[in-house]
């Protein structure tokens, strides 16, 4: 005589779906830590919207090697004219124009094959104040987040201001009141067209190039800062 097994002692089947829980769950928690990594950062970036960064990632990393000349902040209404002019036609000629990414650059750059980069100054600037200098993904993820963050908290002249005080104009010189001081014995509301010119001709590369002498570079950096002025392109400087 065979004995049945009773129904409550069957098997019961796995609920549908349940093998997908594990993973809902780590969903849950993985959006639950980008979004207070993201509101994170949003306060940090606004926090330095309005208070001046006292020091960067790269000035320390440069003060292991190089001995830091003496900085001082130089509000965006203390630089000369010509030298906001100056900067945005050397590193982004459309500065005013776009909203972190410049992706008409972008899409000349990846049409020519070219191996330049088209980075903005909102990004260099997010970079310069918030991250480090090596190239890395972990790096430029972080710099593409933070640029809106940046474009979006902070107006177009606070961003240039921060940039300019916190770029490196050569060994150990940060922020162009350094810059000037160092170069030109003068003050960065005193910088002439020249200048200015070939102060940021050398951003690119500060450590190896040096704005004491005129090159084709700062010649064509003079020519853009006044086409940039006649254009509109400098609107908001």
């Amino acid at each position: 005589m065979l004995l049945r097994t009773p129904a409550h002692d069957a098997p019961v089947p796995a609920a549908k779906g349940s093998r997908w829980r594990p993973m809902r769950r780590l969903m849950i928690w993985l959006r639950w830590i980008l979004l207070r990594l993201f509101l994170l950062m949003a306060l940090v970036v606004g926090f330095f919207g309005l208070i001046n960064p006292p020091t960067t990632w790269t000035i320390v990393a440069d003060s292991r090697n190089h001995s830091i000349k003496p900085r001082q902040w130089t509000d965006f209404e203390d630089i000369a004219p010509v030298m906001r002019r100056s900067v945005v036609a050397a590193e982004d000629a459309n500065f005013c124009r776009h909203w972190g990414f410049d992706m008409i650059e972008i899409r000349r750059v990846i049409a020519s094959g070219s191996s330049r980069g088209a980075s903005t100054i909102s990004q260099q600037t997010a970079k310069n104040v918030f991250l480090w200098q090596e190239r890395s993904w972990s790096r430029k993820f972080l710099e593409t987040v933070l640029t809106p963050l940046v474009e979006a908290l902070w107006s177009k002249q606070r961003i240039l201001e921060v940039y300019l005080n916190v770029a490196e104009f050569g060994p150990g010189i940060f922020g162009i009141h350094a810059a000037a001081r160092e170069y030109f014995g003068t003050t960065p509301d005193m910088l002439t067209p020249v200048q200015s010119a070939r102060l940021a001709a050398i951003l690119p590369a500060p450590k190896l190039r040096s704005p004491q002498q005129a090159s084709n570079r700062s010649r064509a950096i003079a020519d853009g800062a006044a086409t940039i002025a006649r254009d509109g392109r400098a609107d908001c400087l």
